[in-house]
């Protein structure tokens, strides 16, 4: 199974934000796309989903071409979204934002007990507000309302922005367990730090294109890498 990108041209107005950006992410796999502040990596997965569609490129997963799908419709192909901010709603209890996933692809039961095996704490929290929940839990409904879905391939926006360390350590836990469940993760950081520990590969953006793709070991035994691409040290 392989989520493709060929070509993404992307638009805020006449600005243009993605350039011939093109990556591919297999199952089982965690490709990360790493750069700085405003080097197109949230646009990407935006336009991936659908919320800000390519004016030019290609989408194919396994072989199928969803290019020019309506946005609601993206999700429903198996590709999960979890944004930066994490945009729960928060007035909904924990249940209640799972079943908005749920109803995504008509998931059920079965789904949603796959959804919270990869975070037992909520099983506490089902009838709890999710706006009264702590950030780390936010993130942690977040991810498995996206996996209610039962994705096929899963694309995460800085995950662990502001989370304490042993949640980060939950949140790696988890993409971990989601690769060797045969699930392709898109995962999108600025610090390498966050994404040597999962990553198999990692694409690095800059200007809204992939500026070079190398394995993560690549890039642990090269640490000129990252200053070429972020201009910072190790």
């Amino acid at each position: 199974m392989m989520l493709r990108i060929e070509g993404f041209n992307s638009y805020y107005g006449n600005l243009q934000v993605l350039r011939d950006f093109s990556i591919s992410v297999a199952s089982g796999e965690i490709l990360c796309l790493l750069g700085r502040n405003g080097a197109g990596k949230t646009t990407a997965l935006k336009s991936i989903i659908g919320i800000l569609p390519p004016r030019q490129g290609r989408l194919w997963l396994d072989g199928e071409d969803l290019s020019g799908l309506a946005p609601q419709m993206i999700p429903r192909q198996g590709i999960g979204y979890v944004p930066q901010g994490r945009r729960l709603f928060k007035e909904l209890t924990v249940r209640e934002n799972l079943e908005v996933g749920l109803m995504t692809r008509k998931s059920g039961k079965v789904a949603l007990d796959r959804a919270l095996s990869y975070f037992p704490a909520l099983h506490e929290r089902m009838n709890q507000l999710s706006g009264t929940l702590s950030g780390g839990e936010q993130t942690m409904l977040a991810i498995a309302r996206a996996l209610c879905i039962e994705p096929k391939v899963i694309m995460l926006d800085e995950p662990t922005e502001v989370l304490m360390p042993s949640m980060i350590a939950t949140i790696r836990d988890v993409m971990t367990r989601l690769r060797s469940d045969g699930v392709a993760v898109l995962l999108v950081e600025q610090r390498i730090d966050a994404v040597l520990p999962v990553a198999d590969r990692i694409a690095f953006m800059d200007h809204g294109m992939v500026q070079g793709e190398y394995t993560v070991d690549a890039v642990r035994t090269d640490p000129g890498l990252v200053h070429k691409y972020l201009g910072v040290g190790h």
